[in-house]
């Protein structure tokens, strides 16, 4: 074993270790905007639910129907638990349309701009050795895309970053039943789901996809006279990964170096590349070292100097989740494009409500009211009761009879902690 080969095994020992590890998680994304832009694949309200980064249901305002992303959940689902989550997504969709409006009034926004609100909730564990061990939970807001509102899972109380968040954390703090049941969701509840979710897609989840390494360089834009040395590793999964740009066996240190950060694919697995600029004329033998858990071993990719600029080859797998980011890209220009056209525009976004419901409206956030209620006409469907099909993670509610905190709008919201 060559000292190149045997400093990397050294890695594989020191990071590897935590790569095996079984980390899971499951999360639920909601987001909103004050108004509809009418732009292709942009929608007024979206919910979507991620296992292990991957999607498995969907829901959207123009459709305004939970669907299954995934095959096994299709199979494994029954009809009832898509009815009971398209009527629960239906309940936050109103929830998060009244709060945006809150929101806008409590920042002095206008109607004319664009805002967001969206909301992050799910939890992550380590299932080492056959054991379910529960590492994180996170419950949180964000509005226009900075923290508005979070909660702390280990001291039970809701953090609030901006002051315009403080009414909000006052009179959710004030209702001690939420914060127990918000971490209890997130250590039990969440949990249980995830594992479960975990045992109906095992079969895809759990399969490991080794990644393709490659090295290669193309002339520096700053300086002429060196270049951009890359390691690329792409179509790999789970997304834990180790990689490492390395001159004379020694990783470079992680301040010289540019990181993509981990990003998807557009077949499920993901991408990473690393770059460090060199002299063109450096001597040193540089390579890349790889460890991930669908590996025995590290693999090593040693540079060739000759090679001088990017083949597009050496990208093509990655090529799909780039053009997904462009895509994403292109979406947020045409909304900016979009916006700026409508500035101006005399638009009245609900003026047709009545004065009862502006005034109920302005109850939810400045009091108790919790996006994870849901209307009481439809409270007892909705709990998945007398179902032999789960309700879901993010769809359950408390049963009346443990709590009665009603907001007073939108036909009575009962603000729970589960989602």
């Amino acid at each position: 074993m060559g000292v190149s080969t045997a400093v990397c095994v050294l890695l594989l020992n020191a990071v590897f270790i935590s790569t095996l590890a079984e980390k899971h998680s499951l999360f639920y994304i909601y987001s909103a905007l004050n108004k509809d832009l009418d732009l292709p694949g942009i929608y007024e309200f979206t919910a979507l639910g991620l296992l292990d980064d991957r999607e498995i249901d969907y829901y959207n305002s123009k459709e305004q129907k939970k669907i299954p992303k995934q095959s096994w959940m299709m199979e494994k689902m029954q009809e009832d638990y898509w009815e009971k989550g398209t009527q629960s997504r239906k309940s936050k969709e109103q929830w998060f349309k009244v709060n945006v409006e809150i929101l806008m009034q409590r920042m002095n926004h206008s109607n004319t701009d664009l805002h967001v609100l969206q909301w992050r909730h799910g939890c992550e564990i380590d299932e080492s050795n056959g054991e379910v061990k529960f590492l994180n939970g996170i419950d949180q807001y964000s509005y226009d895309g900075s923290d508005f509102l979070s909660f702390d899972n280990s001291h039970r109380v809701w953090v609030a970053p901006v002051q315009a968040a403080e009414p909000t954390k006052r009179k959710w703090d004030g209702v001690s039943i939420l914060n127990q049941y918000t971490q209890g969701y997130l250590e039990k509840e969440c949990v249980d789901w995830l594992t479960k979710f975990m045992e109906y897609g095992k079969e895809t989840l759990r399969n490991h996809s080794p990644p393709d390494v490659h090295a290669f360089a193309k002339k520096s834009i700053q300086d002429p006279k060196k270049v951009s040395l890359t390691c690329l590793a792409t179509g790999f999964y789970p997304k834990d990964v180790d990689l490492s740009v390395r001159k004379f066996g020694t990783s470079i240190p992680e301040h010289l170096i540019t990181t993509s950060g981990i990003r998807p694919n557009d077949d499920g697995t993901y991408q990473l590349r690393k770059s460090v600029e060199i002299n063109g004329d450096d001597p040193a033998d540089y390579d890349c070292c790889l460890t991930h858990s669908s590996l025995t071993e590290p693999v090593m990719k040693k540079w060739v100097k000759n090679i001088n600029y990017v083949e597009l080859a050496l990208i093509g797998g990655a090529a799909g989740g780039v053009m997904v980011i462009l895509l994403i890209l292109l979406g947020v220009v045409l909304t900016v494009l979009i916006k700026k056209r409508m500035d101006g525009d005399s638009s009245s976004d609900g003026s047709s409500r009545t004065s009862e419901d502006r005034m109920d409206s302005t109850i939810l956030l400045l009091h108790t009211a919790h996006p994870n209620g849901t209307e009481t006409g439809v409270s007892d469907s909705d709990s998945g009761r007398g179902s032999d099909s789960p309700q879901g993670s993010d769809e359950n509610i408390l049963k009346k009879s443990e709590g009665n905190y009603s907001s007073g709008s939108l036909s009575n919201i009962i603000p729970l902690p589960v989602h």
